[in-house]
């Protein structure tokens, strides 16, 4: 959510921004808040005007009472009554008009920064850098479901019995290959010198409205039937929420947190849930990063973020690169965005595993987080980034060390977690 001075005073950035974001159905929205805003501000200065006349001709009743002008008494006391009368008007009056104008203002896009490319959607996203060489073996490579259930590590069979299509049971080494890509993202972020969190899996809707804008909500988010609750699609929700309504002081920051969860989402649009596969599915894991800092710092963290994905994925050999999400692609509350995505040497192309984003101001707006400084108060700067999420990031893991006999090696940063392995071989019949 942007400020709303900036629509007073300049709101042809906002028009000339909502145009760079292809959203132009959004554009009478800035002459509406416009003009609710000035109705708004002219009813608060009626009512200053009231209370200060009101309480100077309370004065004046006491006054007549002991001069003995009982009329002039009852005069000025129906004058009050006046008064409060058109006062309680007004205060409802304010109430309705901000809540219309903070509805609007939820959904006028957050203003990008101006080193995002102008684009109407993904494909028009820029390529940025890439680490490792792109490598595609001379034996085939299956599918990575066909990959999991040759080594006997994945059940869908069963998951679509007891919950439907975009769930699943892994088993054996690769829920335990699963695991150890969590275990190993948490220790790769603590080393890091991030301060590691389990955070609760349900939010209120206060905390889902002040981190995400209502499309996505919707479009993503599972209600708790009956509950002012929403199950968590990622735990930069609650991570952020933890926030709420605080104020920090400038020698607390920056905050730099790494969180655990199980995600859930409806996964609703053009995408779909895959019948066999587990690129997009109702219900997955990830260890996430969560920064609140100063305006000044965000883009220096924003940097730092994203390269934590790669330094991780390439520690275990996965060729990455990074997508700078264009104008049209960056959700409303975004200030800059990019992708890292993994190589697949079965599509022979990069797919998404990852995205890193800085937020801005926004979040802090929507949900009440400032920082405590010198020269007085100011909203805090966000941004969140996935260090690793499978099992999406299973698929680009199993593609790319796999042998021609179907067993997967294990890098060396893995196999702690994994006793000791260095191999998943192919369970004998």
């Amino acid at each position: 959510m942007i400020d709303i001075k900036l629509l007073r005073n300049d709101p042809d950035i906002v028009r000339e921004n909502i145009k760079k974001k292809f959203q132009d159905d959004k554009l009478p929205l800035v002459d509406e808040v416009i003009s609710l805003d000035k109705e708004f501000r002219e009813s608060k200065t009626r009512a200053e005007y009231l209370r200060s006349q009101r309480n100077k001709i309370s004065k004046q009743i006491g006054f007549f009472m002991a001069q003995g002008k009982k009329e002039d008494a009852e005069a000025a006391k129906a004058e009050v009554k006046a008064m409060q009368d058109e006062l309680e008007e007004l205060s409802v009056k304010e109430t309705e008009l901000s809540e219309k104008i903070r509805k609007i203002m939820l959904v006028i896009p957050n203003i990008i920064d101006p080193s995002v490319p102008i684009g109407k959607d993904d494909s028009e996203n820029v390529e940025i850098e890439k680490f490792g060489d792109p490598f595609v073996p001379e034996f085939e490579i299956p599918y990575h479901v066909d990959i999991m259930e040759k080594l006997n590590g994945i059940d869908l069979d069963s998951a679509r019995k007891t919950s439907g299509n975009g769930f699943y049971y892994l088993k054996g080494d690769i829920a335990r290959l699963h695991s150890a890509c969590l275990n190993y993202a948490r220790d790769f972020m603590i080393d890091r010198g991030f301060t590691y969190y389990i955070p609760p899996y349900m939010i209120r809707s206060g905390v889902v409205d002040g981190v995400m804008s209502f499309a996505e909500m919707e479009n993503m988010m599972y209600k708790i039937e009956g509950e002012d609750l929403y199950l968590i699609g990622t735990s930069e929700h609650s991570m952020i929420g933890k926030f709420i309504d605080s104020q920090l002081d400038e020698s607390e920051l920056p905050q730099t947190l790494t969180s655990y969860s199980p995600c859930f989402r409806k996964e609703v649009g053009a995408h779909g849930i895959e019948e066999r596969g587990v690129y997009r599915i109702h219900q997955f894991e990830k260890q996430e990063m969560i920064v609140v800092c100063k305006p000044e710092d965000s883009k220096k963290w924003y940097d730092i973020l994203w390269k934590n994905t790669v330094d991780y994925f390439r520690s275990l050999d996965i060729p990455v690169r990074t997508l700078e999400c264009c104008s049209g692609d960056l959700a409303d509350l975004k200030v800059k965005s990019c992708d890292v995505e993994a190589w697949s040497p079965r599509q022979k192309k990069y797919f998404e595993v990852g995205s890193c984003s800085n937020l801005g101001d926004a979040q802090a707006r929507r949900l009440g987080i400032r920082i405590k400084g010198g020269n007085g108060n100011y909203l805090a700067h966000t941004l969140n980034n996935t260090c690793v999420a499978p099992p999406r990031m299973l698929i680009a893991f199993l593609e790319n060390n796999l042998n021609e006999d179907g067993s997967i090696r294990i890098p060396e940063p893995l196999r702690m977690y994994m006793g000791g392995k260095s191999v998943i071989e192919v369970p004998q019949k």
